[in-house]
Order: C-alpha cells, then sequence, then structure tokens
C-alpha cells in the first residue's frame, strides 16, 4: 500500500488503515459500503495551502473552489470558510453555494448553456462574476439586469491540452468560450451593452494537467489580446492516481503561474486561479467491501460498488490504485472490478492485491474529485455518504441515499 497517494491524515497503525484518527474499517460498519471518505482535516489544510501560496507571490489574488469537483454545501462550506471562493456551473451549484453563507462577492458562475433561471439567480445574490461563455449569454444579462453587472469573457487560448480529449477545453473547437478568432468582435459586443460591466479575461485549459508549461502557454496567449484589470486562469492542476503519476506541488503550479501573469500581464492585475480537482482529490478515498471472487482465466474480485460510484475509469481511462486492508498475505495478480452489467465496469486489470476473500474491505485513493459529482443509480445503486473523518471523530456530510428515494420520483397512473 503506497500511502503517498493517501490523505495527508490517513496512516497505518498495527497494521490497520486509518483516516483523520477513524480506523476505515470501524466507519465502513457504522455507515456501510461503499463511502466516499474525506480527510477534513487535510483538505481544510489544503485550501489554506492554495491560498498561501498564490497571494504570498501575488497579493491580489482569489482563489476559487471548482465546486464541480465535489458539489455538496458540506464540502463547499468547509473550503469556503477557509477564505476561498466557489467556482459554480449550474443554479444546483449556485444554490448550494447559498446555503454555505458564503459571501457572494466571491462567487464566480460558469456555464457553456447558462438558463434565465441561472442568471437571474446569480444577479439576485450579487454573485462577484458571472462569465460570459457565448453571445447569448450577452443578451440574457442584459435582458434580466437593472444595474451594470460585473463579468468576465471566457476566450479560448488556443492551447491543445495534454490530457484526455473529454477532460480538453482550451482549444478553438471546444464548446466552451469564444474561439480566439471572435474574441475581438465578442469583446466590442459586449461593450455596446449598458448591462454589462466587463472586468477582464478568463480561460481554461483544461483538466488533470501535469505539464505545467501549459499554464504558461495559456497566459502567454492572453497577453496577445487587449488588457485588462482582471485575469480569471481557470484550475486544470493534476494530482497523482497511481505511485507512477508525478505531478506538480501546489508552490511549484503557483511560481510558475504567477511568474507568468507578472511577465506577460503585469503585477498588479487581479489574478483568479480555480483548483478542483486537485484541492479534493487527494483528500478523498473511497471503500468498498469485496463481494465475489472468480477464479479462473483470471481473478476477478468484484466490489459493491463500481462505475455507479465511480465513473473516471469507464469515461476518462482513468487508472486507480486498489488495496486490500487490515491483512496481510500472498499477492494474487487481480483484476478489480465493479457490480454493475458493463464488461466496463472494471477499476483495474492485473492488479496485486493481498490475496482477497469475500468480507474483505478495498481501498481506494485520490477519489476525493468528481466521484460523487456523477454518482449515478445504474442497476438501482443507491448514492453512498460522504463522511469526513478528523480528530478520531466520522460524521455524515451526506447521508446515503434510500431506495424510497430512488423510486420516489416515479409517477404511476392509477389503476382504478
Amino acid at each position: 500500500m503506497d500511502l503517498s497517494l493517501y490523505p495527508p491524515n490517513a496512516e497505518l497503525v498495527d497494521g490497520r488503515l486509518t483516516l483523520g484518527g477513524c480506523q476505515v474499517a470501524d466507519v465502513a460498519e457504522e455507515f456501510g459500503t461503499p463511502a466516499y471518505l474525506v480527510d477534513a482535516a487535510g483538505l481544510r489544510q489544503r485550501a489554506l495551502d492554495f491560498q498561501e501560496a498564490l497571494a504570498s507571490r501575488h497579493p491580489r489574488s482569489q482563489v476559487l473552489f471548482a465546486s464541480k469537483s465535489f458539489p455538496t454545501p458540506s464540502v463547499m462550506g468547509l473550503i469556503a470558510d477557509t477564505g476561498c471562493g466557489l467556482d459554480v456551473a449550474g443554479l444546483g451549484e449556485l444554490l448550494a453555494a447559498e446555503r454555505t453563507g458564503v459571501d457572494p462577492s466571491r462567487v464566480v458562475l460558469h456555464g457553456n448553456a447558462k438558463s434565465d433561471a441561472e442568471i437571474a439567480k446569480a444577479i439576485e445574490m450579487r454573485i462577484g462574476y458571472i462569465v460570459v461563455d457565448n453571445l447569448d449569454d450577452v443578451a440574457r444579462i442584459s435582458q434580466q439586469a437593472t444595474e451594470p453587472v460585473p463579468v468576465l469573457l471566457r476566450v479560448s487560448p488556443a492551447v491543445d491540452a495534454e490530457t484526455n480529449p473529454a477532460m480538453a477545453t482550451g482549444h478553438d473547437a471546444s464548446k466552451f468560450g469564444i474561439p480566439s478568432h471572435q474574441i475581438t468582435d465578442a469583446i466590442e459586443r459586449i461593450r455596446r451593452e449598458s448591462m454589462l460591466d466587463l472586468r477582464g479575461l478568463h480561460a481554461h485549459v483544461g483538466s488533470q494537467i501535469l505539464n505545467v508549461d501549459q499554464f504558461e502557454q495559456a497566459i502567454a496567449s492572453l497577453a496577445q489580446l487587449e488588457r485588462f484589470d482582471v485575469y480569471d486562469v481557470g484550475g486544470g492542476l493534476g494530482i497523482r492516481y497511481i505511485p507512477s503519476d508525478v505531478a506538480p506541488t501546489v508552490d511549484e503550479y503557483t511560481q510558475r503561474l504567477v511568474g507568468a501573469v507578472h511577465r506577460h500581464l503585469g503585477t498588479d492585475v487581479e489574478l483568479l486561479i480555480e483548483p478542483g480537482r486537485s484541492m479534493v482529490g487527494p483528500n478523498g478515498l473511497t471503500v468498498y467491501r469485496v463481494a465475489t471472487v472468480k477464479r479462473g482465466v483470471r481473478t476477478h474480485v468484484a466490489v459493491d460498488g463500481g462505475m455507479a460510484d465511480n465513473l473516471e475509469v469507464s469515461l476518462y481511462g482513468q487508472p486507480f490504485d486498489p488495496s486490500i486492508i487490515d491483512k496481510t498475505g500472498r499477492v494474487e495478480i487481480c483484476d478489480v472490478v465493479g457490480r454493475h452489467c458493463e464488461s466496463g465496469d472494471t477499476f483495474v486489470a492485473g492488479h496485486e492485491l493481498v490475496e482477497p476473500e469475500v468480507g474483505d474491505l478495498l481501498v481506494i485513493p485520490a477519489t476525493g474529485a468528481y466521484t460523487f459529482t456523477m454518482s449515478n443509480n445504474y442497476n438501482g445503486a443507491l448514492r453512498p455518504p460522504v463522511v469526513f473523518c478528523e480528530d478520531g471523530r466520522a460524521r455524515v456530510a451526506v447521508r446515503r441515499e434510500t431506495y424510497e428515494e430512488l423510486l420516489g420520483r416515479d409517477v404511476r397512473k392509477s389503476s382504478s
């Protein structure tokens, strides 16, 4: 078990895995499996680390948590309480931000297809910025605003990100932002509207970016445009999922990023960043129970979860590093698979595990980002709980879904 992939407050105590002073096996027994476990103290410190690393290099700055990576008021609130702002996409995340009690001026709304309701709520809350993603946004904001609304314009930095194509957002063919050849016209269009107050630009390269050079390329691209007072350079910093991964540290990332901003955009601009995966990803793990072990041509170890609680493998081909916990023994080469009726419901193939048995607990680290976000009800699965572990106490932040909730929205006609 490579603890370097685990949250900072994960330890082996007498051979048993603990998180935040809680024995993972005890948490699994109390709250059931699968369950998302969060190192609350580790997450809080991670948020502080981002803020210190950025502010120490560029005081006029703000860290915005990319809420889409874990969009619950409990997680968003924990991070906002440290001083971070919130980057939201959609009315649900906007309402979640409101529930946290965060200062609305520290909220930024994104979205490539915003509804009238989302824009109306953002205006009502008087959030910091609405990010204009297209000219339809311009029309919708103008129609609803009664006073000038601060906005940023999302533009394509024309950077082909070195990541999974589904996570690349900085190229001109992306559905996000204004293509590079249309940016000047879009700026002029916004400035013709008295109800839009254009403060700056936004650009985002993509997600799970491990090559910091690409962030510098995006900033250099922004410098080719008209200069503004505010620059939101997005998020996208990658994390380690498996032992062989190499990811930049927060200090390395902010040093390179701020250096590029100072070289290309100046030292006095307002600088915003939006870490999501790199904020919560390393501070979460998922615990499962082994449901079956099938030994044949291959050894399939099936757990009581899968693609309903972690779509990253099926969607992005993201590898993980599962481990059987709290036992020692012979190592066996296994395929770790989920319980859902899809051959693609596989976490990892050809992976070493301590000889698995039904009832064993299996954990997967680095699952703090996007797993809860994309959880679903495939095969009638119930979405798992979120449990905060800290100071030897485990508490539910989001309870497990019930079958009544799963079936409750279905409307059947009366047989009479």
